[in-house]
Order: C-alpha cells, then sequence, then structure tokens
C-alpha cells in the first residue's frame, strides 16, 4: 500500500514540475509585491480584472453533501479563485473571505 501512495505522489511532484506550476507566498507585479493575506482590492489594483472567476471548494454551511472536510474549518474549504493571464503565465490567485490565501503561477 506504501508503494502506491509513494508512486502516486511522485507522480504529482512530476506532473507539477513539467507543467510548470509553482505555488508561492508572494508574486512580484512590477516594482509592487502581492503576498498572502492582501485584501481582493490590492489584488485588483495590482493585476486588474481577472480573466476568469471561479468558486472552489465548499461553502461554509457544511460542505459538498452536508460534510466538512476532515481537519479543515468551514472557512478554509470556501474560496474564489481569480485567473489572470500575463507574459506568457497563467497566475491563479485564490482568496478566502476578501484575502489572498494561495497564488499559484503556471506556464501556458
Amino acid at each position: 500500500m506504501h508503494r502506491h501512495r509513494l508512486a502516486s505522489l511522485l507522480a504529482c511532484i512530476l506532473f507539477t514540475c513539467a507543467t510548470g506550476a509553482a505555488a508561492s507566498d508572494s508574486l512580484r507585479v512590477g516594482n509592487r509585491v502581492l503576498v498572502v493575506g492582501d485584501s481582493a482590492a490590492t489584488v485588483s489594483a495590482l493585476l486588474g480584472k481577472p480573466t476568469h472567476k471561479s468558486h472552489q471548494g465548499t461553502s461554509r454551511s457544511g460542505g459538498r453533501h452536508g460534510k466538512r472536510a476532515r481537519g479543515v474549518s468551514a472557512s478554509a474549504t470556501h474560496g474564489e479563485q481569480w485567473q489572470y493571464r500575463r507574459n506568457g503565465k497563467v497566475i491563479v490567485v485564490t482568496l478566502v473571505d476578501g484575502r489572498v490565501s494561495d497564488i499559484d503561477e503556471r506556464s501556458y
């Protein structure tokens, strides 16, 4: 069983490296820096209007099918992803409760 999990983990890591995805706590935008914890207003000021917006996770009222993810708070399972295309990359900023919780850059 451990070999199967290890192989799956290795496959995920290799896929992430091959696709050029990189999650980060910060993103340089010109001479400014967007960081985890910044407000949605700061994201808009630095990056403008997103190309695409989507909701992720579950709702605060108990999650999908009325169940919450084990060990994850209700607010952490509810978020919105704002997607931008800049300089040959896709930038996905995840917002939870109006604050940046994750910044992900991928080459396309």
